[in-house]
């Protein structure tokens, strides 16, 4: 069977949404993948664990493949902690399938699991305090609320541990500072990344990627009357 090259692969959901529109056949199957990695982000260093789904399938008899990451947890208060990261995961698969669905792509609707994380975290299962997901926010704007949101795009460097091997890894990181009922928020989202060693060849795509998802947030915020400003990540 053959593969799609780079510049023609579906690269996110949407991508597939819109070549099923099309008549495109195709297949969809996610795999998780709960990755530990290093982070250096400023002047700190921490380390987290990403939620992967790796998107694989046929599209047009070729074979495709792309990831998402829809969580980073972790033990310190430098993001969520690991269990608050399994539900917001979880909450944006949910989005992603309803979407899938809608479009017309069958999909078999697995969740993440704090069981399948073989780390073992002290208070791993502790009860922890809701955290707000950008569309919440998104909602409480469409209630009628004022929200105004700061977006700060960032290149994170981190190294992904997997069984055998160590790889750099570039995050394309989104950084929203929400402002709403007498109160300030942070929220932060991975847009996209790349393989550092090979930054040449996929810098652009990750990019392109990267801005494709906030265009979509961006319009989300303009029909919730939130007031922004558009940011893009770039080349340089």
């Amino acid at each position: 069977m053959n593969e799609l090259k780079l510049a023609d692969m579906p690269k996110r959901v949407t991508d597939l949404i819109e070549l099923k529109k099309k008549g495109v056949d195709l297949t969809c199957r996610p795999e998780f993948e709960i990755v530990p990695v290093d982070f250096r982000h400023k002047n700190n260093q921490f380390q987290a664990h990403i939620f992967l789904c790796l998107y694989k399938g046929t599209t047009g008899g070729a074979e495709y493949l792309f990831r998402k990451c829809y969580a980073r947890g972790c033990p310190n208060n430098l993001c969520p902690h690991v269990s608050q990261a399994v539900m917001i995961a979880n909450r944006y698969l949910q989005r992603d399938y309803y979407r899938l669905r809608q479009g017309g792509v069958t999909v078999e609707e697995k969740l993440f699991s704090l069981k399948d994380m073989m780390v073992k975290y002290e208070g791993l299962h502790e009860e922890q305090g809701s955290l707000l997901m950008i569309h919440d926010y998104i909602n409480i704007a469409r209630e009628g609320n004022d929200v105004s949101i700061e977006v700060m795009l960032e290149h994170v460097d981190a190294v992904e541990h997997f069984a055998n091997e160590k790889n750099a890894q570039t995050f394309l990181n989104g950084d929203f500072n929400v402002t709403t009922l007498g109160r300030t928020g942070n929220y932060q989202r991975c847009l996209g990344c790349y393989a550092t060693k090979n930054e040449d060849e996929e810098k652009e795509y990750a990019v392109d990627v990267a801005n494709a998802r906030l265009d979509l947030l961006y319009d989300e915020f303009e029909s919730a009357s939130i007031k922004f400003k558009r940011n893009y990540f770039s080349m340089t």
